[in-house]
């Protein structure tokens, strides 16, 4: 048997809880705001739970109704648009009840309550497609369903999808924690086969002992492929959000994979993984989807999008989490971040590693001043700078990040050239069947692999083409101030490199 672990234990050894406070961004769908109905009257209320009350998908949401306890004498009528829902409402408190909607048309929908002595209150629902989208713009095309290579934690792989939206119905799968292997093992449910012997215990805060077994839920929503790991004995009845699993402790973890490169224009094969031995033996529940991977995925706005879209789905179908923790690095740093500071409530705090603040100014601007410096020094004027004087004009810790970083402006650039320096490559895809349709100088109506371009529906597109606006430019700087005025390198070489070093069209040329 594995060693006992106790839920109290922290999240996280050695690490940094960011709380949040952040201001929303405007979208073309409002995001910021309260999920209660414009209540003039507090002895009645509604509140949208899963979700903001007009970012529903997928036609559910759950729904919280309180009547004060002076007025709880008096009958209630609840009415989702003409049709009488009350007898679904489950009473969770002496004042609170709750409804889990279904079946809500696309579009505008209203909840209203009624008692018997004239009170009233309404609630206005707006509902999308579970396909999305809901504020990142027109789907992206082509976009590529990878479900028939997602494989899940059994091993077995998910697909095929059924539709253009990458659909594929849901499934449910167990796994358990082997005690003597320390590894997770698929928890085969049959009748004709007794539970396996190696099965590892865990404790609540009770010190009442669980078995360590898992249940993994595999979905589409937004056309990302989304996990939801909790532990759950498959003997107990099924979760709900009133039949919350023993497991649980009430807290979610949303996880994230990095990168960005090649990240665009397909669904994904992973997540940023749920199978966290450590959190899940604590009694967290975890999260993730395949358009929380920015190598999959680099588009913030798309990916707060699915944030908000895998959250509403676990809370309708596990209940409200006391908070979400969102948790990466790297490239699931930059998710954490936005989606915090973007758009307020969907985590309430974050835990991060290898930390950028965004893609676009703590990266990109970076990356391009790299390749042009590494284009400068090694074909403008070779020879002309030592390498101390290189590094000491990119302002990098090390000479050889001018290069590394120079490879890294790939995201930037949409020419695939294969003759190319690695320092001079673009047009990355990850999906074989792109390669064939990258736009380059023949192709001009072809697919442009880049962070902006993947980003256009926020960014724009140069009028009369398909290419996205992009805001870079290095008009007035001066590459090599600091070391001109430390002393470091002469002004012949300050003017000559702030002459000669150029800049970039729009296919990064």
């Amino acid at each position: 048997m594995s060693r006992p672990r106790l839920f109290k234990l922290p999240l996280f050894a050695i690490t940094v809880l960011v709380l949040l406070t952040a201001c929303s961004t405007e979208e073309t769908v409002i995001t910021a705001g309260t999920n209660f109905a414009d209540a003039s009257d507090a002895q009645l209320s509604l509140r949208a739970i899963s979700t903001k009350p007009w970012l529903v998908t997928g036609g559910d949401v759950l729904i919280e109704l309180r009547i004060t306890e002076n007025l709880s004498a008096q009958t209630l009528s609840l009415k989702l648009n003409d049709l009488d829902v009350s007898t679904q409402l489950v009473r969770v408190s002496s004042q609170l009840q709750q409804i889990l909607l279904s079946d809500l048309p696309l579009g505008d929908s209203v909840l209203r309550a009624e008692l018997s002595g004239g009170l009233t209150q309404q609630l206005r629902l707006t509902n999308y497609p579970i396909s999305g989208p809901i504020i990142s713009g027109e789907h992206e095309t082509p976009f590529f369903c990878q479900a028939s290579d997602f494989i899940t934690v059994t091993g077995a792989p998910l697909g095929p999808s059924t539709n253009s939206s990458c659909y594929v119905p849901t499934q449910v799968d167990y796994v358990y924690w082997a005690a003597d292997e320390e590894i997770f093992k698929p928890y085969v449910l049959a009748f004709d086969r007794l539970p396996p012997t190696d099965v590892a215990q865990v404790f609540d805060e009770s010190g009442d002992s669980i078995p360590f077994i898992v249940r993994v839920e595999t979905g589409v929503v937004n056309r990302a492929i989304y996990e939801i790991a909790i532990l759950h004995d498959p003997a107990e009845p099924a979760p709900t959000p009133w039949v919350t699993s023993a497991g649980w402790n009430g807290k979610l973890v949303y996880t994230h994979g990095g990168g960005c490169r090649s990240g665009w224009y397909q669904q994904g094969t992973s997540t940023g993984g749920v199978l966290r031995e450590g959190l899940l033996a604590r009694g967290y529940a975890l999260v993730s989807s395949s358009l929380n991977v920015f190598g999959q995925n680099c588009n913030d706005l798309l990916a707060s999008e699915t944030h908000i879209m895998v959250k509403e789905r676990f809370i309708e179908h596990y209940g409200e989490p006391v908070y979400t923790i969102a948790t990466g690095v790297s490239g699931g740093s930059y998710q954490s971040h936005q989606t915090a500071d973007n758009y307020p409530g969907v985590f309430d705090g974050i835990i991060v590693g290898l930390s950028f603040p965004d893609v676009t100014s703590a990266t990109i601007f970076t990356l391009a001043d790299a390749r042009l410096l590494h284009h400068y020094f090694n074909d403008v004027a070779p020879d002309t700078f030592s390498e101390e004087e290189q590094r000491l004009v990119s302002g990098f810790g090390v000479r050889d990040s001018i290069a590394n970083l120079a490879r890294g402006a790939a995201r930037l650039d949409p020419i695939f050239e294969p003759s190319a320096e690695l320092e001079q490559q673009g047009g990355e895809v990850s999906v074989t069947a792109l390669e064939a349709l990258r736009y380059d100088s023949i192709n001009q109506n072809g697919v442009r692999a880049t962070v902006y371009d993947h980003t256009a529906n926020v960014y724009g597109m140069v009028p009369g083409t398909r290419i996205a606006l992009r805001p870079l430019d290095n008009l007035g700087v001066q590459y090599g101030l600091a070391a001109l005025n430390d002393g470091r390198i002469t002004v012949r070489q300050f003017l000559d490199l702030n002459r000669d070093i150029g800049g970039f069209d729009r296919d990064l040329n």
